[in-house]
Order: structure tokens, then sequence, then C-alpha cells
């Protein structure tokens, strides 16, 4: 048995397929916000939510094209988490958003370049379309710092 064959059987505690090192020691609804930590290490970001929830952003970055959310309950259990940088994902992504919204949904961007002449700024994340390296961009407005559209675009192999 291959390596690779070996890496595509293994599942997490779930009976999911495991997308990451690690997710198969975590159990929703069992394991806790320390156990997490324990297993991803610190997160990039930690989003506070008004029910006591919580949201741990770990960006495998810059070069990675995951990002993972962990959803920890009130209580300090992990509730869920999901790998956020798909395609279902981006379509979420409108016209009018805010960049907290975006941020949250997407986690921290790979980078952020601005256009002055076109008073837009874009953030980009690299993504998995196949077996290729794609970049999903989001465009705002440079003043109102909302979104004003999507677009992809291929990986530039120098940076």
């Amino acid at each position: 048995m291959s390596l690779f064959s070996f890496l595509l059987g293994a599942c997490d505690k779930n009976g999911n397929p495991i997308q990451e090192f690690g997710l198969d020691k975590l159990e929703k609804g069992v394991s806790t916000e320390a156990e997490v930590r324990m297993v991803m290490g610190k997160p990039d970001t930690v989003w506070e939510d008004d029910d006591g929830s919580r949201t741990l952003e770990y960006p495998k970055g810059p070069a990675g094209s995951r990002t993972w959310m962990f959803h920890i309950d009130k209580g300090g259990k992990l509730r869920d988490y999901e790998q956020v940088l798909t395609m279902e994902n981006f379509a979420r992504i409108k016209p009018g958003m805010s960049e907290d919204d975006v941020r949250r949904m997407l986690g921290k961007p790979r980078s952020v370049a601005q256009y002055k002449r076109k008073k837009e700024e874009v953030w980009d994340w690299k993504y998995l379309e196949g077996p290729n390296d794609r970049l999903f961009n989001v465009h705002f407005d440079i003043n109102t710092r909302k979104v004003t559209g999507t677009s992809t675009s291929d990986v530039n192999m120098g940076g």
C-alpha cells in the first residue's frame, strides 16, 4: 500500500477522511478548546461571539491552500470545524459585505494589494481547484471598505 493510498484511507473519529494532520484526534461535542489548541497549536485569530462561543482560525499558509475554523461552544467544547477556502464559501461573498464579514468567513488573506487609481483594494486566498493552485480575490472599495466584487486568477509562480 502506498503512502498516498494510506492517507486517502485514514479517517477521523467521526468517520470522515482526514484532511489535516491532527484532526483525527479531535471529536465534535467531546474535545475541549484546550485539546484543539494542543493539536492545532496557537490560533492566528480568535473570534469572540456575543453568545460566549468562539471561533479559532488556523490559516495553513501563506503558501497553503486551506484555512480551518474551529467553532467552540460557550461551554468550551468543540462544536464543529471546517475548511473555509471552498467554492461554496466563496459564492457567499457578496457586494456590500464588510471587510470583517469577509475576514470571519475566509480567514486571513494571503496578500492585500491596493490599486489607488482604481480606488480598490484586493485581498486574495490560495485554494485548490482540482490539482491546481488558484487565487480567489475579493475586491473592496478603498473608501467604503465594502466588497465590490470577486474574481479568480492563476497563482503567479514568482510569488
